[in-house]
């Protein structure tokens, strides 16, 4: 596993909804859902669409804002097929600072 990346301050993200960061080069969606923060692949496997910019629903579920898929935020599962998803990072909070970890190797089932 890599070291953790700061990609944001505490409150740069309201609750309830999404953003994309970059870790690195690579872009993540970023979200806040019930005081807790999850990390996501930024882009949607359909046709590229950013995930950040998608609608986050009540059952951790962001939309992407293309053509409507829809992945879980906890574990990146697509929820009309889980067997494809997108990757999920671990997410820390170090005094105001959001770190996501980049991950080595495939992700890991949920």
């Amino acid at each position: 596993m890599g070291e953790f990346i700061t990609v944001a301050k505490v409150g740069d993200v309201p609750e309830g909804e999404g953003r994309t960061v970059l870790m690195g080069k690579r872009p993540v969606a970023l979200f806040l859902r019930n005081g807790q923060y999850h990390a996501i692949d930024d882009m949607c496997p359909h046709q590229g669409a950013s995930l950040g910019a998608g609608y986050l629903d009540e059952e951790g579920a962001v939309t992407c804002p293309w053509h409507a898929w829809r992945f879980n935020i906890l574990n990146g599962k697509w929820c009309d097929n889980p067997r494809l998803g997108v990757d999920v990072f671990e997410v820390r909070i170090v005094g105001d600072e959001i770190q996501i970890r980049p991950q080595l190797g495939p992700t890991p089932a949920s």
